[in-house]
């Protein structure tokens, strides 16, 4: 490798946890980094973490003291990658590029968790000092040093440049099984396979579709949690006896990461006092807004996701700790039945058929999300290559997509995930348990939001006629808001004249 300080690949501002592992995966796929970060300290952290694990071969990472020193530091044109918060942290650093000489032709690439609208905001107000590019990462700091999923989008010309980087460094997925290829040691290189990381769309798009990921992710955590809660409450399970049921559930099609990790998170032991760790846990979950924001795209955009919005609703709920110790002091519980030990390991089985069902209808719902969106920008977005994207890298890594991939390569224009013939097949076979799972935890008392807006989803796609009809009614009848008629072109209106003495129906 050359010694020219003066000749690095890329550029890297900040240096946090995520930033420190994406350069350290771009060290290892050959790349030479030049690095700055506000904090010196972080910088060397990421340079002495580097030589560490090089033995002290020649540096892969040069340290920068200043954003004009970043610059000197590369080969034009510059690729600049950020890892810093989202917001006006993001703006600031692209004003000290500019003011450090950036070029028309460099590329900036962000890479923070960045409301969808502000990346297309920024493309438009730095189209004339340099290019910028945006893409989402997925998969915590373990997919950043290893591998994570990628998910670019902007100007076609950047991503012909970005795109050998990216695909070096993304998690890589095997092409026959679909399964992913694990790198878990520093300097190892996965060649083969596909990488986790594709071309989504214009500006915007990745970040778009970054946060319906975000969204799937807090439904399959909620879901998984609610599970848990019938195991333990409802069926007086401790957490090793759970770990083992997620441990067997994790070998077939609840394969995934999330459960993956939840095994370790309830078999792991507080040292201090012996405990559990879930045991002494706080219950007040913290969110960071990428979930609020898919469901308020959601009501935008007008398409149905209870199962996300349910699961942001847990975490504000859980966030009445003190309100909840009075509640639950005041109002009562129901009656506990006594189950035999057959009647838990059926209990079991439906709650795990109940899990999977309620996952598929989360997964459609963040696709539908998804498939409106994309009209509604004209984005064009490959639902395939989305779901491919998501097999490995990512926090909703699981088997389950490989499902979904095969889905959407059979027909790319598939209107929702449960008319595909494979999962309204599974939905049909598991029904009966999905439905006695959830009147069993209900009976119990047990909050199953996210399980049940799930099956209610299921219910509501799977009825012809909704109550909508009386609803219009209603909405007529003390706004005049009007109705079609079942018998006449929709587009005809009519309204009731409630007022009159005879009400007559009249065609507005």
């Amino acid at each position: 490798m050359s010694k020219n300080m003066n000749d690095c690949d890329v550029g890297f501002i900040g240096l946090g946890v995520m930033g420190k592992n994406l350069v350290l995966n771009l060290a290892d796929n050959g790349y030479r980094i030049a690095a700055f970060d506000l904090d010196d300290e972080k910088v060397n952290a990421a340079i002495a973490q580097d030589a560490a694990e090089t033995n002290n071969a020649e540096p892969r990472i040069v340290g920068c003291s200043s954003y004009t020193e970043l610059l000197a530091k590369l080969k034009a044109p510059h690729l600049i990658v950020l890892s810093v918060p989202a917001g006006e942290v993001v703006d600031n650093v692209c004003q000290n590029l500019i003011g450090a000489g950036i070029q028309a032709d460099d590329i900036v690439i962000d890479t923070g968790n960045s409301l969808w609208t502000d990346t297309v905001e920024r493309e438009k107000t730095y189209k004339d000092n340099f290019i910028f590019f945006s893409s989402a990462v997925s998969g915590g700091e373990v997919g950043a040093r290893f591998g994570p999923a990628l998910m670019p989008s902007g100007s076609p010309y950047a991503w012909t440049r970005v795109k050998p980087i990216w695909s070096a460094i993304a998690a890589k997925v095997d092409n026959e099984t679909g399964k992913p290829l694990e790198r878990t040691e520093p300097g190892q290189i996965i060649e083969q396979g596909e990488p986790c990381a594709d071309y989504i769309g214009p500006a915007g798009a990745g970040h778009y579709v970054k946060m319906v990921h975000n969204g799937i992710e807090y439904a399959d955590m909620q879901m998984i949690c609610e599970s848990y809660h019938v195991l333990r409450e409802g069926l007086g399970l401790d957490c090793d006896e759970i770990a083992d049921i997620f441990e067997q559930w994790n070998k077939g099609v609840l394969d995934s990461y999330l459960m993956e990790i939840s095994v370790e998170v309830l078999r792991y032991k507080d040292v201090e006092t012996k405990q559990h760790l879930v045991d002494i846990v706080l219950d007040k979950a913290g969110q960071k807004g990428t979930g609020l924001w898919t469901a308020v795209s959601s009501l935008e955009v007008g398409c149905p996701a209870p199962t996300i919005s349910q699961a942001v609703y847990a975490r504000s709920i859980s966030s009445f700790k003190s309100l909840r110790k009075v509640t639950s002091s005041v109002l009562s519980n129901p009656e506990a039945e006594q189950m035999s030990e057959e009647e838990k390991q059926q209990a079991i089985e439906q709650l795990h058929d109940a899990l999977y069902c309620s996952k598929i209808c989360a997964y459609a719902q963040g696709f539908q999300l998804m498939k409106l969106a994309s009209a509604e920008h004209n984005w064009q977005l490959n639902f395939a290559s989305i779901a491919k994207i998501w097999r490995a890298g990512c926090i909703i890594r699981a088997i389950f997509l490989q499902s979904i991939t095969d889905a959407f390569e059979r027909e790319a224009d598939l209107d929702s995930l449960l008319v595909d013939d494979f999962f309204a097949e599974q939905l049909s076979k598991y029904q009966q348990n999905w439905r006695q799972a959830i009147a069993k935890a209900t009976l119990m008392g047990i909050p199953i939001g996210a399980l049940s807006a799930s099956l209610s989803y299921y219910d509501s796609m799977r009825c012809e006629v909704l109550p909508a009809n009386l609803l219009q009614g209603q909405r007529d009848y003390f706004g005049a808001h009007t109705f079609s008629r079942i018998d006449k072109p929709e587009c005809e209106k009519y309204h009731v004249e409630w007022s009159s003495e005879n009400p007559k129906i009249i065609r507005v």
